[in-house]
């Protein structure tokens, strides 16, 4: 949710702005356009007060002295957007659970392999990856023991994860899902929030993990990969350099989903296109 413009609202040079979203570029791959520069503003004007930091260009320096890499955690927090639901993009959901979750689980079981993995890259409060959750244990029923199987959740962001690991959500916020999953997967709370079981909260490895890294530190590769409405605030450059990446991180016929807003286009030599957002990687 944006922040409201005050009057009171401190103002940035250009030079501060500038070297602001260098910074942000740099660390996180976020492209800061001269239209977010009030956004920018507004959402660190408080935390400068507070700090008692009397300029951006302090901030800056703050930012760039501060060993304990606390003061850039802080900004990705505030500067990033993280607007989630579950069930969001509803037919992502639906075709991993008739197409994609069967098709790897098939082809794992001819190569007689267990070991499914999966990857919410940008999960921010954890309602995609628990919902994938949900579906799979869905999908395998008793059999889901015998697999290798759970989550791995990453977001840039410390103050997301931390909510994602409560598995606490509003209960208008738990109603989009089907009500045989709300009631079989969700303990009510005593103040009327819903808290994701014990068991599934488990079975997320929830990690901070920033997609600029220019190498991914994964042993094994990925049969499925959700990157959704996160690529949106990278300009085209990062934005290709990162889909190499996932590419190099995924199985042969691994499945890629991005979000509905974001595009590879229908002429990507990485990936096929499957349905809008969703790809397939080729057989190498």
């Amino acid at each position: 949710m944006e922040m409201q413009q005050n009057s009171a609202m401190m103002a940035i040079t250009d030079q501060e702005f500038n070297a602001l979203r260098k910074l942000i570029y740099d660390r996180f791959g976020i492209n800061l356009t001269d239209e977010k520069r009030s956004l920018l503003v507004g959402r660190l004007q408080k935390m400068l007060r507070d700090k008692k930091l009397g300029s951006f260009q302090s901030y800056y320096e703050h930012l760039k002295t501060d060993t304990s890499g606390a003061a850039v955690s802080n900004l990705i927090n505030l500067v990033s957007t993280n607007y989630t639901y579950f069930n969001r993009e509803k037919d992502h959901f639906d075709f991993f659970y008739k197409t994609a979750l069967p098709a790897v689980c098939a082809d794992l079981t001819k190569q007689k392999r267990k070991d499914l993995r999966i990857w919410c890259a940008g999960c921010s409060t954890g309602e995609e990856p628990y919902t994938l959750l949900m579906l799979m244990h869905e999908y395998l029923g008793s059999h889901y023991k015998e697999w290798d199987a759970g989550i791995l959740a990453t977001d840039i962001s410390e103050q997301v994860l931390q909510k994602a690991q409560q598995g606490v959500y509003a209960a208008d916020k738990v109603s989009s899902l089907p009500e045989n999953l709300r009631h079989k997967y969700f303990k009510k709370c005593a103040n009327g929030q819903m808290q994701v079981c014990d068991e599934l909260r488990q079975e997320v490895t929830f990690r901070r993990f920033n997609l600029m890294n220019k190498t991914f530190p994964f042993k094994k590769p990925f049969q499925i990969i959700f990157c959704r409405n996160v690529m949106i605030y990278f300009d085209q450059q990062t934005r290709n350099a990162l889909v190499q990446r996932f590419h190099h991180n995924m199985e042969p016929a691994g499945y890629f989903f991005i979000g509905h807003s974001e595009t590879l286009g229908r002429d990507s030599e990485l990936f096929h296109y499957l349905l809008p957002a969703a790809y397939q990687k080729g057989l190498d």
